[in-house]
């Protein structure tokens, strides 16, 4: 079975990637020998956990089209002196994987470039004969280092590291300097090198071989020249982002069908266009095709007779026209009114959201979105972006409203809750996110947090009160952080704040971000004063939890500014997840 991907894995709590991780305990035991099951879980509990260390577990896996893992490497980032030290790379023996080890090495090296770190380090035997067992291991230790060598990485040179250990063997610290450097200053070797023993070799050398090797660096150390390839080595990675490491942008691409040409109408195809152009001035984001979901899906939110209604008047409004809802039966919201025309009113929460023949079509493009992100995320990606038009944090289970039809985010929380899982929606939009409050509201596995505007005198104004907590099971599981007008970045980083302690204290397993870009200064939905920084610092604080993450685009209608707040809210968020590792 051919390659398929190759990733790093972040979160080691997922259902997908635990059955990934078993696999990766099976090669090791298979091609380590010696390497007890206990040694194996130990390793790979270590590179789960997330306590102070001096380093920071890497597990890097090779995974073919049927998902199976055909090899892994698994390193460990020193913080101080920035740093990997490479532990092991094993591919499987029962499965054809030629050519993965190379992949996983290089893959490596890219996360390495992507840190800036000094460069990679390991252990490998030497390939002096006179001290290898015998013969067939002495050629392997000629393969292993002519296949690095081919990276520039080669033996450090001029200390004693390859005085033979407590376990009789010889080893060479090699190095490679991603084509950077080839000589480290004594004092960084030192750092470097008490740290690799304390950590990586701790009883397995003793007191006395540290000493003597520390004591033996006493100036530059340099690279061995090379000593198996004539070509030069293989050209070093710039320094990128790593395909695994992409955010997956997964755009509704039938958006441009719900287009309402109407004097003062916000809710504009232009808002996608603004937001992807600004997204492509950086490299974080990987292009992810949407796929079709069945309406089921929508239905375990929705109820089935609004579905129904919602289909029914989109196709009978017809291509040319558009319609509001102008009764509202709310004396007598138990009779269904038998024009369907009345319907809309029955249905509808306000004045402000129309209906076309495609308003249904979009909405239906944006829960497939949201659905496929969702996907990836339950595949071990960290995280993905459903760019979407129209919103949906306003679609109730049985109504319509603020330009919202079908809630994307909360068919995207119910769908990754039905994986046993413990779900969060983030809502951040301006407004309440009374949807998924009213979808939600009776059931404690999806969290609803929500920081808007006070409904005293931000829509939908009937919904949105601190003291609405939720109901029944749900009690205490809905959160909702009521802010003034003119609220600054500061005051809402409080709020933000707030919400993410709340947070943690759930501790969920995936987190659902309904995002909302009209807390912005200007916005003409909002009265906030948001600046493209404090987008930044939004991202950031909420990269903290380290969770998978699902960002799902709901409001925002300052066309100049939407694309700049949208690429620094991700660049903070981006940034916040994988380089903050400390």
């Amino acid at each position: 079975m051919g390659l398929n991907s190759i990733r790093r894995i972040y979160d080691h709590t997922t259902e997908y990637n635990i059955v990934a991780l078993e696999q990766c305990r099976a090669i090791l035991l298979s091609q380590f020998p010696y390497m007890s099951e206990k040694e194996a879980d130990d390793l790979l509990l270590d590179a789960g956990e997330h306590s102070i260390k001096p380093y920071r577990p890497i597990v890097i896996i090779a995974e073919g089209r049927d998902k199976q893992v055909l090899g892994v490497a698994i390193a460990s980032h020193f913080i101080k002196d920035n740093f990997i030290f490479l532990d092991f790379i094993a591919t499987n023996k029962h499965r054809i994987s030629g050519g993965i080890g190379g992949a996983l090495y290089e893959r490596l090296r890219d996360e390495a470039h992507s840190i800036s770190a000094v460069g990679v380090f390991f252990d490998c035997l030497t390939d002096k004969r006179e001290w290898a067992v015998d013969a067939a291991e002495h050629k392997q230790n000629l393969a292993r280092l002519k296949f690095y060598e081919k990276y520039g990485a080669r033996p450090l040179e001029g200390f004693s590291y390859d005085l033979r250990r407590d376990d009789e063997s010889y080893f060479y610290l090699v190095f490679d300097g991603l084509g950077k450097k080839d000589h480290l200053s004594a004092q960084l070797c030192k750092s470097i090198v008490s740290s690799i023993l304390e950590n990586k070799a701790k009883g397995k050398v003793s007191d006395e071989y540290v000493g003597q090797v520390l004591r033996s660096i006493k100036g530059s150390i340099a690279l061995r020249p090379f000593r198996y390839i004539k070509s030069e080595p293989v050209e070093s990675t710039k320094a990128s982002v790593p395909a695994d490491k992409q955010i997956a942008l997964v755009v509704n691409e039938g958006h441009l069908i719900h287009h309402v040409r109407e004097r003062g109408y916000l809710e504009s195809p232009v808002r996608v266009t603004s937001i992807i152009k600004e997204l492509k001035k950086t490299s974080i984001f990987r292009d992810t095709p949407a796929k079709a979901y069945p309406d089921s899906h929508i239905e375990a939110v929705h109820d089935r007779q609004y579905l129904k209604f919602l289909k029914k008047i989109c196709a009978w409004i017809g291509e040319t026209t558009t319609m509001y809802g102008d009764v509202f039966p709310i004396r007598n919201a138990a009779r269904l009114p038998k024009d369907i025309e009345l319907q809309i009113g029955y249905y509808c929460i306000d004045t402000s959201t129309p209906l076309n023949a495609n308003a249904y079509k979009a909405a239906r493009g944006a829960v497939n979105c949201a659905l496929t992100a969702a996907d990836v995320v339950l595949g071990g990606q960290p995280m993905a972006y459903a760019l979407v038009r129209p919103p949906g944090h306003h679609a109730e289970r049985k109504y319509f409203g603020g330009f919202c039809y079908l809630n994307s985010n909360a068919v995207a929380g119910h769908y990754l809750s039905k994986r046993g899982k413990k779900v969060v929606i983030l809502d951040i939009d301006y407004h309440h996110g009374n949807g998924q409050q009213d979808i939600f509201y009776h059931r404690s596995d999806v969290f609803t947090v929500s920081i808007h505007g006070d409904p005293e005198y931000a829509y939908p104004n009937f919904t949105g009160f601190t003291d609405e907590i939720g109901e029944g099971e749900g009690e205490g599981f809905n959160l909702n952080i009521a802010l003034p007008k003119g609220v600054e970045g500061p005051a809402y980083h409080k709020a933000l704040k707030k919400a993410l302690e709340a947070i943690k204290k759930y501790k969920p397993d995936y987190l659902v971000i309904a995002l909302g870009l009209d807390i912005a200064k200007g916005d003409p939905s909002g009265t906030w004063l948001l600046s493209p920084d404090d987008f930044a610092i939004n991202g950031k604080m909420i990269a903290e939890l380290k969770l998978p993450t699902l960002v799902i685009q709901e409001g925002g209608y300052k066309n100049k500014v939407l694309g700049v707040n949208a690429r620094r809210f991700f660049q903070g968020l981006w940034e916040g997840y994988y380089l903050n590792e400390a």
